[in-house]
């Protein structure tokens, strides 16, 4: 008797577990870039490059090309890495893409991605 009542017990409380699974689904975090407002070379993109753990760790003067320093990285992409005519191809956006298989080391966040793109859709410039 008392091992049917451990037995329903834990029935139940197996059941309910299984029946208040709750699966949440992230959406990543892209900003909505307003394409009115320019997007700053040296404010908004060399961060991306040079801040933290970034880019420069590998590509910096004298080392791994494209040289992503500072007072590098502008002439280093500019125009050999970028596309005005077609945004998306340009190497600059989708080598090192969240969801591109050709850079293993490091990527771009999503919201990386979507401002350098929005910088190249507007013209790619050194301001």
């Amino acid at each position: 008797m008392k091992s049917r009542q451990i037995l329903a017990i834990f029935t139940l409380l197996l059941a309910g577990l299984l029946t208040s699974c709750e699966y949440e689904f992230i959406v990543p975090d892209v900003p909505v870039i307003d394409p009115e407002v320019p997007i700053k070379f040296s404010e908004q993109i060399v961060p991306i490059f040079t801040s933290g753990n970034a880019c420069t760790a590998c590509h910096k003067t004298g080392s791994t090309p494209p040289d992503l320093t500072a007072d590098r990285a502008y002439n280093a992409i500019v125009p050999a890495l970028v596309n005005t005519a077609d945004p998306e191809s340009s190497s600059i956006y989708w080598y090192a893409h969240p969801n591109s298989s050709s850079h293993s080391w490091k990527k771009y966040s999503a919201a990386e991605a979507a401002i350098i793109l929005e910088w190249i859709k507007q013209g790619a410039k050194n301001n």
